[in-house]
Parts: C-alpha cells; structure tokens; sequence
C-alpha cells in the first residue's frame, strides 16, 4: 500500500476515514458468517483460523522481522487485538443474539475514550462524547427486540472483548507504527502471533476439527480474506493517521452493516422503530465526525492524538 502523507494534527481526511470505515463494516457480517457458515461452537478454532492464516499470508507479501522494543510492543498488541480479542468475540457471537451484541459493540467509542484519557491524558470532546452516547442508543433501538435473548457468559465477553480493543487502538495510537516495518508487516505480525497463541489453547481445549466442509472453508475464506487480513490493514492505517476519537465512532458502522445484513442475507424484518435507530445512529456517526473535524487540537491533544511517532 503506497505511503501517503500523514492528515494535518488532529484531522481526518475524508478518503481516510472512507478507508478506515471499511474495517468495521467489513466486521459487520461476522456474526451472519459464523451463525451460518462457520462450524457451531467451536469459537477457538474460528478464532485460530481467522488470525493465524491471514498472518502468514501478509507475512509472506512483507517479510521483515521487528526490532528491539518492538517485540514486546507486539506481542501485547498481538494479544489485545486477537489472542485474546477473537476468542472472546466469537464466543459472544455464538451466544448472543446479533442484536444484543451489536448494542454492547457500539459502546467501543466510550471505553476508547476513557482509555485516551487514562493512558495519554487526551481529554474527550463534549461533542464526541455526546455523539458516542446517542450513537449507541441508535443501536439500541435499532438492534434489541422484545425477543432478545441474553446470555450472561455472551455478554461478560462481549464486553471483555471490546476493552481488550479499546485498549488496543490507544496504545497503537501511543507507539505508532514501527518506522523499520510497514503497514502490512506491522499487521501480519500482531496477526501470526495472535493466531500461534491460540493453535495451544485450541488443540487443548477443543481438540482438532474433524472435518471442515465446504461451507466452513468459504466462511474462514471470507472471514480470514476480506473482514481479516485487508480490514485490520485498513484499521490499523487509519489508527495511525486519524484522531482516536474519529476511528472509535467508525465502530458504529460495524451494527448499521449487521442489520442490512440480517434484512439481506438472513430476510429479517425492521420496524418503524429499527429504521428509526438507524438513521439516529448514522447521524450521530456523521455529526461527530463533524464535530472532530470543526474542533482545533490543542498543543496536548495534537502530540497524543495525531499519530506521530513517540518513543
């Protein structure tokens, strides 16, 4: 991916945050493909095949080993964003309804927030704060049903899950990219190391498939290829280059994309009252890009929040 310079501190470019957006909209469709294609309850070894072999195959286009500090640096990103991340989320995705976890999923902006303050000392904006809460009632709306089912297994992870993230995108934001490895390297190696500190854990605890049939392969294959390998490519470029405020809003895209797909894919009805939490959630997204963009960085938020490189 050409390298491209950087948006001025504490701005987002519209082809970026285009760009970044494909991530989790991407995301979207993952609890469609495993409740349908992916094999039932096995969410270690869907968490295993969806890291590990999107890894390597980056690893293979971009061979370079990191440097010093970096391998520990890695290896905690390797662990927030998919040793641990996948296992959870999967978990959640096989016992919790769409609707329920794209609810707790649109929480993401807020915890990103908390983590921006207590790790960087960057303080949120009232605007985007104010955007992160309305958005998440939106999905509410939109998403839950009478007929919800919770699961409270399902929902302690979901929840897990999205810290580990959230912390995840605001010590990315805090290290950078490593200046000796690229884009792709950078993600194929948080990608393989997630992926090999699951193979253990998998063999251990759920054993070997059986068999994978068709249907598995084509979903692993989507999952690994498109919501994978070329979303966290994207993600992690956009955690690079946009405000941390302005990547944990594009989340929302992530439950708008899962409900067309229910409606799509799985013929799910909306009611007056889901079209209605649509549209107060893609405002609320719209609105506190806006916001972001109209408001000037200060000196504190323009070093923690920009992107640029720290020791």
């Amino acid at each position: 991916m050409a390298a491209t310079a950087p948006p001025p501190p504490g701005r987002a470019l519209p082809a970026d945050l285009a760009l970044t957006a494909l991530a989790p909209m991407s995301w979207g469709t993952t609890y469609v493909i495993t409740t349908t294609l992916l094999p039932p309850e096995r969410p270690l070894l869907a968490a295993m095949l969806r890291a590990l072999p999107a890894g390597l195959l980056l690893l293979a286009l971009a061979p370079r080993m990191p440097r010093g500090r970096w391998w520990p640096r890695l290896l905690v990103l390797a662990l927030l964003n998919f040793g641990a991340f996948f296992p959870l989320l999967f978990v959640a995705a096989y016992r919790l309804p769409g609707g329920v976890a794209s609810t707790i999923n649109a929480l993401q902006p807020l915890l990103v927030a908390f983590f921006a303050f207590t790790v960087t000392r960057v303080r949120p904006r009232a605007a985007a704060l104010g955007a992160a809460v309305t958005g998440a009632a939106g999905v509410a709306l939109m998403t839950l049903t009478a007929e919800a089912r919770l699961d409270g297994t399902g929902i302690l992870s979901m929840v897990t899950a999205l810290t580990l993230m959230s912390l995840a995108i605001v010590l990315n934001k805090k290290w950078g990219l490593p200046p000796e490895m690229g884009l792709l390297t950078f993600t194929a190696w948080q990608l393989s190391l997630g992926g090999l500190m699951l193979v253990p854990l998998t063999l251990a605890v759920e054993g070997p498939p059986a068999a994978l049939t068709a249907q598995n392969i084509l979903g692993f294959t989507l999952m690994g290829g498109l919501g994978t390998a070329l979303a966290y490519v994207l993600w992690f470029r956009g955690i690079d280059r946009l405000p941390a405020t302005s990547v944990a809003l594009l989340v929302l895209c992530n439950p708008l994309v899962a409900t067309l797909a229910g409606y799509w894919i799985l013929h799910q009805t909306l009611t007056a009252g889901q079209l209605a939490g649509f549209a107060v959630a893609l405002g609320s997204l719209v609105a506190g890009q806006l916001a972001q963009a109209a408001a000037p960085p200060d000196g504190r938020r323009r070093a923690a929040v920009s992107g640029g490189r720290r020791a």
